[in-house]
Formats: structure tokens, sequence, C-alpha cells
């Protein structure tokens, strides 16, 4: 798959810590927080995936891929992740910093997620992890990328989500019928992590 991850302009300069920072001051309303996901966050969140059936995985947003890492040490042999990255620089540091054959890094939006779902030859994703901030984007991109994260789920896949607002639930219920909340005080800012499902998706 590394003929899919291309070539990037984009410079990712000094370490992840500092990338992070500087991007937030950036764009403080595409990141949310100035410091990446704690390794609690990262349980937390992954607490409910079944690792034997992770085989098509997505992430939303991997910035300087502290999920990424997370989610490779713990996806099979066999699996494929795909991480979709808007922000350039980062889209760049993951592609640099990780060789995994099972990645591949698309330099895109969350709302093309389908179009990367047929260049792959993917019929349905087992799990999609998010930290992009939705109480933040523009309502018609927010709508897009969820009802695309549903349409795009396996028979029995989940939508694993993080944010540091719970402005996102009641969209989240919106378009999953099932939708478990949780809580992560052990975070800088504590987060609130959602599980959802939707019948038959």
């Amino acid at each position: 798959m590394s003929a899919v991850n291309g070539s990037s302009n984009g410079t990712a300069k000094g370490s992840g810590f500092w990338l992070f920072a500087s991007n937030f001051f950036k764009h403080p309303t595409m990141l949310g927080s100035i410091i990446p996901s704690s390794r609690h966050l990262i349980e937390r969140l992954l607490a409910p995936v079944d690792w034997s059936r992770a085989k098509r995985v997505v992430e939303y947003g991997p910035g300087v891929a502290t999920f990424t890492r997370a989610l490779l040490e713990r996806m099979p042999e066999d699996g494929e992740l795909l991480v979709i990255e808007l922000n350039e620089d980062f889209a760049h540091y993951v592609r640099e910093r990780i060789h995994d054959p099972r990645l591949t890094v698309a330099h895109a939006s969350a709302g093309e997620l389908d179009r990367w779902m047929e260049r792959l030859g993917w019929e349905g994703i087992d799990y999609i992890v998010s930290g992009i901030p939705f109480s933040t984007m523009p309502a018609h991109v927010r709508d897009e990328i969820l009802r695309k994260t549903r349409d795009g789920l396996a028979e029995e896949g989940e939508f694993l989500v993080f944010q540091f607002s719970n402005a996102v639930f009641p969209y989240l219920k919106e378009n999953f019928d099932e939708v478990d909340r949780g809580f992560e005080l052990r975070n800088i800012p504590p987060a609130h992590c959602y599980r959802c499902r939707a019948d038959g998706a």
C-alpha cells in the first residue's frame, strides 16, 4: 500500500510535540488541545475494540500519530489502517515517521472516506476512530462526515469518538442507533468518549 501514500511537500519540523503545539496556535479550531492525547485516553477509547476482527480500520485526524501507533501495535498482521489527515504538516509527519505496510496515509478530508474506500477496495470498515472537533466545523461538513462514516461501517462496525465538548452528542444520536458515553479525566483537557453503532450499518 505504500504506493497509495504518495509524497508531500509539507515540512514536519522538530518533535511531534512542537509540531502539534505550533499547529494548535495556527489552527486551534481544528485541534482543540495544545498537546496530544494521553495514554489514558487512548486506553479508554480503544477498550471496546475486538482486535481479532479489526481488519479494516480508519483514523480521522491522526495528528502526530499518537493513536496511529497504538492502533498498529494492537491490530492483526493482516489488518489495514487508513489515516485521513486534512493538515498537510501532520500527513507528512505520519508518512515520514511510521513505516508499516498496513498503513495508508491520505492527505484529505474525512468527508472523502467513500472515495478512499473505493480506492483501497474496501466494502466495509470494522472501526473508525476520531478526535476531529465536530463542534467547531461547519454544519454541512459535520453532517457529511457523520453520514459517510455510518455508511462506511461494516455490519458490526463501530465509530469511536473523543471530544473535548459534549456538543457532538445530539448529532451522533441522529446518525447512529446506539451511542454509549464515557469520560476520561486523565487527559488535558478531559475528554468525552463515545462508542457508536448503527443497526445494519
